[in-house]
């Protein structure tokens, strides 16, 4: 397979010769827009290594309200929590396009990590960068007010998954997933109105542009700098 995966994702962080292996692993699968990969509550066992494609993690509480939780990318593993800990799956993970993927059983992956050091430094190197993730917006939601919160979230976001515009100076880029502002709103726990509301004034500020379900960040340096963030990726 002749692919590239970005440095943040667990199959950018292997060596090749491990790589290739990890690919041979597993039954290729592929899902269309808006399918279900994996379901809150299941009991399956195995993990999905994306493989191209954008999904959303989705978990939903008893009352009915849905919550983002991560958006993932090709190159990222997806379903590990319950696969290692033998537990219900904690959130359902959606496609948000066309999304290839292997499924390997959880036994094959952990023979796999025992036969490469190197893979499994990146799994720990991937579940340290996902749960400093989750401290930020846990610190954000003390430290921070709407506005900043909901740009510290874009801000990461586009250093992970942003893709430059043509003749935008390296400044420019689109956002690389789509997320409507409900979505949006579940990331920087904020009330809709209040991201609705925050939205508007980054815009306003011209630090992003909006159309539908569609974020495009107009000076990733100055959104950075408004957020408070360094520059560098956080996952």
């Amino acid at each position: 397979m002749d692919h590239s995966w970005p440095p943040s994702t667990f199959l950018g962080r292997l060596r090749d010769a491990t790589r290739l292996e990890l690919l041979r692993q597993g039954t290729p699968i592929t899902y269309p827009p808006h399918r279900a990969l994996l379901q809150q509550g299941d009991d399956s066992r195995h993990v999905l290594l994306l493989t191209s494609g954008v999904v959303k993690v989705v978990a939903s509480t008893e009352s009915g309200y849905d919550m983002l939780l991560s958006v993932r990318i090709g190159g990222d593993l997806v379903g590990e929590m319950a696969a290692f800990e033998e537990r219900p799956r904690s959130g359902t993970v959606i496609a948000c396009g066309d999304v290839a993927a292997r499924v390997i059983q959880v036994g094959a992956l952990e023979a796999f990590l025992s036969r490469h050091p190197d893979a499994m430094r990146a799994i720990l190197h991937m579940l340290c960068a996902r749960l400093r993730w989750a401290n930020r917006r846990r610190i954000d939601f003390r430290a921070y007010d709407s506005l900043t919160r909901l740009a510290r979230v874009l801000a990461e976001l586009s250093q992970a998954y942003a893709q430059p515009v043509p003749d935008g100076d390296g400044k420019r880029c689109d956002l690389g997933v789509t997320l409507t502002q409900g979505e949006l709103a579940s990331l920087a726990g904020l009330a809709l109105n209040t991201a609705e509301k925050s939205l508007a004034a980054l815009t306003a500020k011209g630090l992003v542009e909006r159309s539908y379900r569609s974020i495009t960040v107009c000076d990733v340096p100055k959104l950075l700098e408004f957020a408070k963030v360094v520059a560098d990726n956080p996952y």
